[in-house]
């Protein structure tokens, strides 16, 4: 039977050089109170210390949210001293410097600032593998299996034979192993025993069971608690709330108590919040569905072009795949040409259905038709059930080669992005052509008032994301810029359509560091997506 402790208690129970895993995605399935008493002990006692540390999904901070019952958390000082972005989530064990966590895995790491910064720093070792890896391992571990054999990684960073999904100069070892079965190739990601699982619901029973009814993803911690408990180490699980027995349906309770070893009632509200940007959205979880009326439209830029040409390659009927950032928008467009309610959007975190959220409620779906735990929703794109995904691309090679996850210093991860590349039929990455270029954009064209100081378009990414070698015969893939629209045909980059309003040799040629092919029946993009009304996504959609 579960114990009811403090953060404090739960703190002194973690030994030096324990395993720790951890499940949600930005601060939904985030036990911020106990890891904050972690870092408190670290700071005054140095221990517990060399922890190893395996996330998922991005758990951190892309930006501190302000709504909480209508106050301004900028103007109210907490016990967790919410001020700035990155000081929530997993940042909070970098606050206490080296030493405390010593090595780390995850799928994405960029919003865990103060870590990402030690990692950086090299001082500590830091690996990342694919999301839909991360999230699932947990189940093989629990089962007593010896990990996972997958095809997602393949030729990316990830690739032993590459970079064996190491971030830093000073990660020794590679993520996974290339290994042959039946004559294929294919990654094999071990198991490894857990010591300690730190997990979040909402309601906790007298016996320790666990209800997630405020959080808006069903996230893999049941899993990470069987990893525990069946490696013969500790669950420790932070609720909002505790109720006497027989009062959480046993349908709603999504971590039994027979998996969960200790309980901690939070007594700072603020150490339970929802999503990065939002406290509490009853939207989000399902208690409500709200009216959405208009959606607003986004403003004429670069990124509106952009995402209404990739909206182009949306047809009726699809299951949509959105990324973050720049891909988001593509739901605007849908919504201002009238098509949003004839696709099913859907989020590597489980949502299906709904209105997928952008930063910082990222991971989150309002009036989502469905929830399903996160390892599931990646058996479902792993396994071919996307249509179609816009995924951002900050660099591109002459290989076709994407990179998303590491620039320098800023290192970020590929979160669910080899995952969903890897298996989806038509895969679109759109970005902006140059970095920091001045444009004008209306009356149908576009017009380089100055140019940018950041190509993009290079001979060879920093890291490969998405491996253009990797291509299956079946897939179509594009890239879209504001300036042109690429594809790979017969293994060479090709210009396909160009920008009207712009000189193919100065503007796009001379501004690549890869000669493309160029096609011979090269087109114009649509003058209408450079005007400040369009209304002609139907010929594309319904086609």
């Amino acid at each position: 039977m579960a114990k009811f402790i403090t953060a404090a208690e739960a703190a002194e129970l973690i030994p030096d050089g324990a395993t720790i895993g951890v499940a949600g995605m930005g601060l939904s399935g985030f036990p911020e109170e106990v890891v904050c008493a972690i870092r408190d002990r670290f700071k005054a006692t140095g221990h517990p210390c060399n922890l190893e540390l395996h996330q998922g999904s991005a758990m951190g901070d892309w930006g501190v949210g302000n709504e909480y019952d209508g106050w301004d958390l900028t103007k109210r000082e907490t016990p967790l001293d919410v001020k700035e972005a990155g000081s929530r989530g997993l940042s909070r064990l970098g606050e206490a410097g080296p030493g405390l966590v010593t090595k780390w895995y995850g799928a994405h790491v960029g919003s865990a600032f103060a870590l990402r910064d030690l990692a950086a720093n090299n001082q500590l070792q830091s690996w990342c593998l694919p999301q839909g890896i991360a999230v699932s391992i947990w189940r093989e571990i629990a089962a007593g299996r010896p990990g996972l054999l997958s095809k997602v990684g393949l030729g990316t960073f990830v690739d032993p034979r590459m970079e064996g999904g190491r971030m830093n100069q000073c990660t020794e070892g590679n993520v996974a192993e290339l290994v042959e079965f039946d004559g294929e190739e294919y990654l094999y990601y071990k198991s490894f025993p857990l010591q300690v699982a730190l997990l979040r619901g909402t309601i906790a029973d007298e016996n320790g069971n666990i209800s997630f009814m405020n959080e808006g993803i069903l996230n893999e911690g049941l899993a990470v608690a069987a990893a525990a408990h069946n490696s013969g180490g500790i669950v420790i699980v932070q609720v909002q709330y505790l109720t006497k027995n027989d009062t959480i349906p046993p349908k709603d309770v999504k971590i039994p108590g027979i998996l969960v070893d200790y309980v901690v009632e939070a007594q700072d509200p603020m150490s339970c919040w929802q999503t990065e940007g939002r406290y509490f959205e009853p939207a989000f979880s399902g208690q409500i569905r709200r009216p959405m009326g208009a959606i607003p439209a986004i403003p004429l830029s670069e990124r509106k072009v952009i995402a209404r040409r990739c909206a182009a390659e949306v047809q009726e009927g699809y299951v949509l795949n959105l990324g973050v950032g720049m891909s988001a928008d593509v739901g605007s467009i849908l919504a201002e040409e009238g098509y949003i309610d004839r696709v099913t959007m859907c989020c590597e975190s489980g949502m299906i259905g709904g209105v997928p959220c952008a930063l910082p409620n990222f991971g989150s779906s309002y009036n989502p038709e469905a929830v399903v735990e996160q390892s599931n929703s990646f058996d479902i794109i792993t396994g071919g059930g996307l249509n179609m995904t816009c995924l951002g691309m900050g660099e591109c090679d002459e290989d076709g080669n994407v990179n998303v996850s590491k620039f320098g210093p800023r290192l970020t991860g590929p979160g669910g992005f080899i995952d969903i590349t890897s298996a989806t039929p038509k895969v679109v990455f759109c970005g902006t052509f140059m970095g920091k270029a001045k444009l004008q954009i209306g009356d149908g064209k576009l017009t380089i008032v100055q140019e940018g100081k950041v190509r993009k378009l290079l001979k060879s990414v920093e890291q490969i994301t998405f491996a253009g070698k990797q291509i299956r015969p079946d897939q179509d893939v594009l890239y879209v810029t504001e300036r042109c629209v690429m594809k790979p045909i017969d293994g060479k980059m090709t210009i396909i359509e160009i920008a009207p309003g712009i000189d193919l040799e100065k503007d796009i040629l001379a501004q690549m560091d890869f000669v493309p092919a160029v096609a011979e029946d090269l087109k114009t993009m649509d003058p209408g997506m450079f005007c400040e009304q369009w209304g002609g996504l139907g010929k594309y959609f319904e086609r």
